[in-house]
Parts: structure tokens; C-alpha cells; sequence
């Protein structure tokens, strides 16, 4: 269902948040355009309008051109009404940014933490860093919309409850909405890492792509997948867990886990330092590895390129099940992209159906180190900007 043809079944007392949705593409409209393009009354229109502009989520963009009288105003969506928090938490570090309504990075700020220490230090961090955020853009926790959190594990996505995360010890079923959320007077979405990760790349590279599959090598392996234009999480948030598919060269390699075989036992950054140090060649970790590769270490990129391959056995069977016009890889490997991406193609072209591959395209991510943080604020946009949230706080202004 097209923008336009969603207002004419408008759920709701005003229907205001289905008008936002149309005007979110820019477009200064006047009041009358609007009305030609809904089909709607022209009191139902101006109602909806005067509510969206109350609450800033519209603004006057100058004026049409006159054909007799008064000029009429035009108004186009505001993204500069509120702002949004996006936090992308990885086991050794954190990236969080805030945005406005449509993504555009206002600030943002790295740090090293250890994610291991517990879910009370590192989230207490995220919060400082938050406040410290909004204070250095003149803002306020009155104008913050919302956070969007990704973690280096699974998530139930319904509850933003950790869910028996293999390297994140203390923060299983850890309420970590809560936790923020009173720190921060707003309202909190969590998911895992890889899953914003591909709500960000998708979102600012390939918004016209319909189906996509973000991976990410690094500490662990994960898989995002998005269908239809839109994240597939699954029923429990638990799809695109693919690190632990069963590889075909897996053997008896032991996992975070405590399964064997599984994919990220032998192709993630430690399972290729583990290789490379049995060669007798030192790599501290997944940014030794690239450093070396960069270097022109031939042993390591080969070391690199197998595991793209041990990659592409997986996503072969993936290709042929879901079907992507566009794989992206991404994560801290994914910066030795040569070798990481010439084992993976060479895999899936060579397994795949030619039905599935003739136009898929295997490619770097182009987002680098913020495609975490543009995906949890997309997470939080979307929600925020949705129809049914919209006419939530409308109601909420108008009581």
C-alpha cells in the first residue's frame, strides 16, 4: 500500500500520522495539493495539518505560486522537530550519535569499554554519553524521540531483553530498555548489532533495494536480513543467526557457543588469529589481522580469503533460500574486503543457481563504522514516525 492510497482507510481520530507519511518524502505541498492527492475533505486536511504543525512535525516551506489572491503557504516535514539517539554497543567498543528526524548525524562520540563488565557500567556510560550529546547540540531531553541500542548478541526484540548472549556475560534477560530509559526520559529499542547494521546500510545506500542480506565478520558472525523493503527479525528476533549455522568444514572447532562446527568457530577474527598463529604469525585480533593484510602479508590474506569461502558455503545455501539482489559485508574484516570478498563470491556464484545470481551483487559495506548507529536510529524512526505512534502523540498534545 502506496503512501496516498493508506490515507484513504485511515485508522485513528484524525489520521494525522497517515498525512505525515506522505509528506515525509520533503515535498513542500500546499493545503490544496494535499487534498488533491488524498481525495480527502478540505476541513479533514486542514485539521490534520494545523495538528502536525502544532507539534512540529510539520513547517512552513514558503509559498506556492498565486493564481489570483493571497499566495497559498506551503509546509513540508520537519526533521529538525525532535531527535533521536543511536547507540552501537560492540564487545569492545561503542559509537553513539544523535540524529534528527531523518537520520543526518548532529553529533556523535566513540569510546573503548568492555562489554563484558556487566550491563550496569556499560549502560550508565551510554547514558552519560547521551546527556553529554544533547548538551553539546543545545538540546534537551524533552526534544530526544526516542534511543535505538544494538548489541553484540541476541535479542528479543519484542522486550529489548538480551537472550543468552555468548560474550556478554550478566546481561541475559537484562531489562536494558529500563535501564536507559530512566536514565534518559525516553522511550528505548534494543535489537543486535547485525540487525541495525543492515537497517543503516539499507537505509543509506540501498533504500530502492527489496531484499538484502547484511553480514558482518568480525568478533562473531551475524547475518541481517531485510525482505520486502523491510528487517526480518523471525518470531523471536533470532533470524540471521549465521554464525552459528553448522559450516560444512566446521569439524570438531569448539564455539562461544558450546556447539562445534559452527561457522563462527573457523571464519571470524579470532578463529583467524587462532589459524594464523598456528602458521607462527602474530595477530592480536580482527585489526591485527587487516593491518597485516594491508601489509601484504600473503599468508594471512590467504588465511582471510578461506575464510570468505567457509562464508560462502553458508550464504550459498542462504542465496537460494531468500533470493537478495544484494549482499553486503561488513565489520571490522570486512576492511581486508579483497580477500574477504573474493572467498565469499567465489563460493556463491560458484553454488548458486544462475537464476539467483545473475544480478546479485557481493559488495563492501559503504557505510564503515556507522552503519550501527544510522540503523538504531532508523529503528527508532520508523517506530516514532509510524502512523499509529504519531497519532499517539498528537493525542497526547491535544489532552
Amino acid at each position: 500500500m502506496n503512501s496516498t492510497s493508506a490515507l484513504t482507510s485511515v485508522a485513528g481520530p484524525s489520521g494525522a500520522g497517515d498525512l505525515l507519511q506522505l509528506m515525509r518524502d520533503g515535498t513542500p505541498r500546499t493545503r490544496a495539493e494535499l487534498i488533491q492527492l488524498t481525495g480527502l475533505a478540505r476541513s479533514t486536511v486542514g485539521s490534520r495539518v494545523d495538528a502536525l504543525l502544532a507539534a512540529g512535525l510539520l513547517a512552513p516551506s514558503g509559498e506556492a505560486a498565486s493564481t489570483g489572491g493571497r499566495p497559498p503557504a506551503r509546509f513540508a516535514f520537519n526533521p529538525r522537530a525532535r531527535v533521536v539517539l543511536g547507540a552501537d554497543i560492540g564487545a569492545t567498543h561503542s559509537l553513539v550519535a544523535l540524529t534528527d528526524l531523518s537520520g543526518a548525524v548532529i553529533a556523535e562520540r566513540a569510546e573503548r569499554l568492555d562489554i563484558t563488565l556487566g550491563p550496569r557500567p556499560v549502560l550508565d556510560s551510554l547514558v552519560r554519553t547521551g546527556k553529554a550529546l544533547l548538551k553539546s547540540a543545545g538540546r534537551t531531553r524533552r526534544d530526544l524521540a526516542g534511543v535505538g541500542i544494538g548489541l553484540p548478541g541476541p535479542v528479543e526484540h519484542s522486550t529489548g531483553k538480551p537472550a543468552a548472549p555468548p560474550i556478554m556475560p550478566g546481561w541475559d534477560g537484562y531489562d536494558v530498555p529500563a535501564h536507559v530509559s530512566a536514565g534518559l526520559g525516553a522511550p528505548v529499542l534494543v535489537d543486535n548489532d547485525v540487525n541495525i547494521m543492515a537497517l543503516g546500510e539499507h537505509a543509506a545506500v540501498y533504500p530502492d533495494v527489496e531484499h538484502l542480506v547484511f553480514v558482518k565478520v568480525a568478533t562473531g558472525i551475524g547475518a541481517g536480513i531485510i525482505s520486502g523493503g523491510r528487517l526480518h527479525r523471525g518470531a523471536r528476533g533470532a533470524a540471521g543467526d549465521l554464525g552459528h549455522v553448522a559450516a560444512p568444514h566446521g569439524g570438531d572447532a569448539l564455539c562461544t557457543c558450546g556447539n562445534v562446527g559452527c561457522l563462527e568457530a573457523i571464519a571470524s577474527g579470532p578463529a583467524i588469529v587462532k589459524a594464523l598463529r598456528a602458521e607462527g604469525i602474530e595477530a592480536s585480533d580482527s585489526r591485527g589481522v587487516v593491518e597485516l593484510v594491508r601489509a601484504g602479508d600473503v599468508t594471512t590474506a590467504h588465511a582471510v580469503r578461506q575464510a570468505g569461502r567457509d562464508i560462502g558455503e553458508v550464504l550459498a545455501t542462504c542465496v537460494s533460500m531468500l533470493n537478495p539482489s544484494v549482499i553486503v559485508v561488513g565489520g571490522i574484516l570486512a576492511q581486508s574486503a579483497e580477500s574477504l570478498l573474493a572467498g565469499v563470491r567465489e563460493v556463491v556464484y560458484g553454488r548458486s543457481l544462475p537464476l539467483a545470481t545473475g544480478d546479485l551483487q557481493i559488495v563492501a559495506a559503504r557505510t564503515g563504522d556507522h552503519a550501527g548507529v544510522l540503523g538504531a536510529a532508523t529503528m527508532v524512526i520508523q517506530h516514532v514516525l509510524s502512523s499509529e505512534q504519531v497519532e499517539v502523540q498528537l493525542a497526547g498534545l491535544a489532552g
